[in-house]
């Protein structure tokens, strides 16, 4: 029961317990965990505290600013201009409704108040936090860091951080890191989230087992701008995780009145380990997709791969009707499809279809492609702007640029600024326009480079304006427009591949493009990473020719159908070059994707092994547990050596009743459910059978 000095807030299988300090006027974490953990006394008792450290410094505190926290990282800095940097608050009080709690803190003399709000989710087991900070004061205040919160993990003796690191084309890889002492962070500056480094977070205790049953604490950043998750391994013998979003110029400016409500940090509890975290993201993430989580996810062919910049009516028919007769739903045209656009020198900002490329019209070639049977998709890369573009000559001034200093080309483009309202009306348009004058039922949002001279020419020093939110509130506004104005467009959110992948853009788009590399061993280590921290009905996954980039061993082409259909089956092979048989292969499977999606998007999914093992897959379970699905892959050597003695082709399932009885539809062959919890599955792998789909129904 509350009381008025703790609080405790329940998810269906979690509570996070918050309670006022008795040493100062802040709030402190007293339990998280599994239901019922709040009952005794807190594992982040601090009381054994350290010599030449303030009580703040060693508090579980769940936000302090730097005026009360010295040493140990504070999570709000600000200052009155001219004077001195710090806040000293008292509480304000609190307002508490089933589900939510908002804490308030006063600085009456530098003029800020501070409310610390939480809300849970429902139907999940994650609880969001953000904070709101009003300038109450006569003066415009410097905000120099604006964190959204704070959690504390207990660790005696040091935790293990799991993170997703990489760089383009070889995002989402799954890291660890042992932190007994001092700080870790990660982040970006690149006005999205970037390749480096994904926000989210997975903190353990050390001695846990690697993969197995363990409690498990979780955090992800809601925020397409600069971002930063640091862990600090704290004198008290705690871990404390703070993350929030980073000002592009160091600061930003509260005026008097003004709110500014940061972004919304999502903090998650399993007590199975890394994989019974990345059950509660997905189920998260399919509370956040709503009613749009039921639209059937298609089959998609995408023509980059296969022409590159060289769009034209004929060469693009003749890939349509090969893909529609090996069974896909949906035919999108990539980059190079508008004027000007030869290559990555020119076009951009001037999304008109190119009339030499289609000569009986754009309208026309869009109804050609549907007569196969198949609906229209199209790439766009609304922030961008080509030098030599018409709209960069007649709005010179839209994009990110110093005055009297050059524009530094990125892939030969600039970016535009689109914290504008004319820039997001423009683009908004230009959309619309294409939308509605061409029956488009798919639509590929890219960013091919990052912000670097940010700034806005007439509006002053950078550093008064928040460019950076700027930017993501219009990146979002036109997202939502898309979603109230086009609800029937799917939206994939793109950018270089996996560069601005985050719950904000997820909650606004239906797919999302982890990498721009397709590889089979490279694609299926970086879905492995993408699996841990994001749903499979958002992972957008295609079958190419494409040779391995980091790891150039030969795998078949099942191998490359069965790592697609682990999300969001897509095709991007040049088609053209396929013979009867590879065109036959490709529509078995296309047709055994169909059977089996449902059960990929919205069943429980479970990481068996990874791919450094010889044997890994990914099993899906019905929500009513009728049917199993495991994507199993051969991932050793392939010559018909033995394999590692102790490590024989089998995956062991997990989650399904011991006393039924499931029957595999291909082999005809029937397991226990002890005996496939025990023993696994069996796997004979060769150079021509290195991946297998099994689909297994309860008898």
């Amino acid at each position: 029961m509350n009381s008025p000095r703790r609080w405790t807030l329940r998810t269906d299988r979690t509570s996070y317990t918050v309670r006022l300090s008795a040493d100062g006027p802040w709030a402190e974490l007293d339990a998280w965990g599994p239901l019922g953990a709040e009952d005794g006394p807190s594992p982040l008792d601090w009381s054994h505290r350290t010599h030449f450290i303030t009580p703040a410094d060693a508090a579980p505190a769940e936000y302090l600013p730097s005026g009360l926290r010295p040493f140990t990282g504070a999570d709000l800095v600000a200052a009155r201009p001219g004077a001195e940097r710090g806040v000293w608050w008292e509480f304000a009080g609190a307002e508490e409704a089933p589900g939510s709690l908002r804490l308030a803190f006063a600085d009456d003399v530098l003029g800020l108040r501070t409310v610390l709000c939480y809300a849970v989710v429902p139907g999940t087991d994650v609880l969001l936090r953000w904070t709101e900070l009003t300038c109450t004061g006569e003066e415009t205040l410097r905000l120099e860091r604006l964190d959204s919160g704070a959690v504390t993990v207990p660790a005696a003796d040091g935790v293990r951080l799991t993170y997703l690191t990489g760089q383009w084309s070889q995002e989402f890889q799954r890291t660890r890191l042992d932190l007994t002492r001092g700080t870790f962070t990660m982040g970006s500056t690149q006005g999205v989230p970037g390749h480096a480094y994904a926000p989210w977070l997975a903190v353990q205790d050390r001695h846990a087992p690697e993969d197995g049953p363990a409690p498990t604490y979780g955090v992800a950043l809601a925020w397409p701008g600069n971002w930063h998750i640091t862990a600090e391994a704290e004198p008290g013998g705690t871990v404390r995780v703070r993350a929030g979003r980073v000002p592009h110029e160091g600061t930003v400016p509260l005026a008097p009145g003004d709110t500014l409500t940061t972004p919304r940090l999502a903090c998650a509890f399993s007590s199975e380990g890394l994989d019974g975290l990345a059950r509660v993201w997905h189920r998260y993430e399919r509370h956040l997709s709503g009613e749009r989580l039921g639209r059937t996810r298609k089959v998609l062919y995408n023509s980059w791969e296969a022409t590159g910049f060289d769009v034209e009516a004929a060469g693009q028919l003749e890939l349509a009707k090969a893909a529609a007769d090996i069974g896909a739903e949906l035919f999108v045209v990539d980059d190079g499809w508008f004027t000007g656009r030869a290559d990555d020198t020119g076009g951009l900002g001037d999304w008109y279809p190119d009339p030499a490329a289609f000569p009986r019209g754009f309208g026309r070639f869009v109804e050609d492609v549907r007569g196969l049977g198949l609906d229209f998709g199209l790439w766009v890369e609304p922030e961008a702007v080509s030098p030599n573009s018409r709209l960069y000559a007649e709005h010179p001034d839209w994009v990110y640029r110093v005055d009297g200093r050059p524009a530094r080309l990125v892939r030969n483009q600039l970016l535009l600024d689109l914290g504008r309202e004319d820039v997001q009306d423009f683009v908004v348009s230009t959309l619309d326009r294409l939308l509605c004058e061409y029956a488009v039922s798919y639509l590929k949002w890219d960013m091919n480079r990052p912000p670097t001279e940010r700034g806005r020419p007439g509006a002053g020093p950078a550093d008064r304006l928040d460019l950076d939110a700027g930017h993501v509130t219009g990146y979002l506004r036109i997202l939502d427009h898309l979603r109230t104005a086009h609800p029937q467009v799917t939206v994939e959110g793109c950018a270089g591949g996996g560069g601005r992948v985050e719950h904000a853009t997820l909650a606004r788009t239906d797919v999302v493009w982890p990498s721009d590399n397709t590889a089979p061993l490279d694609r299926l280590r970086i879905q492995f990473g993408f699996l841990h921290a994001h749903a499979p009905h958002l992972m957008s996954s295609w079958v190419t020719d494409a040779p391995g980039v980091f790891d150039p061993r030969p795998r078949s082409l099942a191998f490359r159908f069965v790592t697609a259909l682990c999300g969001v089956l897509g095709i991007g092979a040049d088609l053209r070059t396929w013979g009867p048989a590879r065109r036959a292969e490709a529509a078995r499977w296309i047709a055994r994707y169909k059977e089996v999606r449902e059960v990929v998007h919205h069943g429980e999914a479970r990481l068996l092994g990874t791919p450094d093992d010889p044997t890994c897959g990914v099993q899906y379970d019905a929500q009513d547990g009728a049917r199993t699905v495991v994507a199993a892959f051969g991932t050793g050597r392939l010559d018909g050596a033995p394999l590692v003695p102790g490590r024989a082709a089998r995956l062991r399932l997990r989650g399904l009743d011991p006393a039924a009885r499931y029957h595999d539809t291909a082999s005809a062959a029937t397991y226990s459910g002890a005996h496939l919890l025990h023993y696994g599955l069996p796997f004979a792998w060769t150079a021509e059978h290195d991946a297998d789909l099994v689909v297994l129904k309860r008898q």
